[in-house]
């Protein structure tokens, strides 16, 4: 896994190269200590990876360095800051890790960058499927798509521990795509991962809620789609 380090503190570089040292599999290919820098750096090196500083100094931070780069590496933030945690996963960053690194999470946010890479080098097929925007592309295997709910002519994707996906393609599209079983179409909007399902609630008599592992927040779905799932529910108990 070639590695690239970005943080504007030498100190910090330092102490996740260090940390590094002891994974073989970790090739580190360059620092960088500002954005321009680290943009001119992937560029020339095209890691796999990078350990990304949110406060780099300069006017620029990581966020603007990843919205630079037409195809960024994956990415793992090290910061001394907890509160971008939920913007640095809108972004797709594999991992958020907060100075000073124990050396656990680096090696769990280390496998998962692997297997991000992994998925990558497989062709999409029946095993994985290419979720691609103008801005972002993500492998995923049907197991970790959640759901599936059209928007217009797009469709909004939604993957096990990332945000959502907004795709130009029709939910008959993913229909086709995705094993029955696990997935059920639920009325004309609606495609979830049945083996995800944790539970509905019925807050009113038009609106259901679908609470689903690997979602942080209740999936919203109308009365056609309610009352569809209450029959497949029905069904699994008969």
């Amino acid at each position: 896994m070639r590695v690239l380090i970005v943080d504007d503190e030498p100190l910090a570089r330092g102490a996740i190269r260090r940390l590094l040292a002891s994974f073989a599999h970790v090739e580190i290919v360059g620092e960088a200590d500002s954005a321009e820098t680290a943009r001119a750096r992937v560029a020339n090196l095209q890691p796999d990876l990078i350990f990304l500083d949110i406060e780099l100094g300069g006017g620029s931070d990581g966020f603007d360095l990843i919205e630079s780069l037409e195809r960024p590496p994956i990415v793992i933030f090290v910061t001394a800051f907890a509160e971008h945690a939920v913007e640095a996963f809108a972004v797709n960053a594999v991992d958020y890790l907060l100075k000073p690194v124990e050396p656990a999470r680096l090696e769990a946010a280390l496998a998962r960058a692997s297997r991000q890479l992994a998925l990558a080098a497989l062709p999409p097929g029946p095993g994985v499927i290419e979720l691609r925007t103008p801005r972002r592309t993500l492998f995923a295997t049907p197991a970790e798509i959640v759901a599936i709910s059209a928007d217009g002519d797009f469709t909004r994707v939604f993957v096990a521990g990332q945000s959502a996906m907004m795709i130009l393609r029709t939910l008959g599209h993913f229909e086709e795509l995705l094993p029955t079983p696990p997935f059920v179409r639920l009325g004309r909007s609606v495609l979830i991962n049945r083996d995800r399902l944790r539970g509905l609630e019925a807050p009113t008599r038009s609106t259901g809620r679908l609470m689903l592992d690997g979602m942080a927040h209740p999936l919203t779905i109308g009365r056609a789609a309610t009352a569809r799932l209450r029959e497949i529910l029905a069904s699994d108990k008969a």
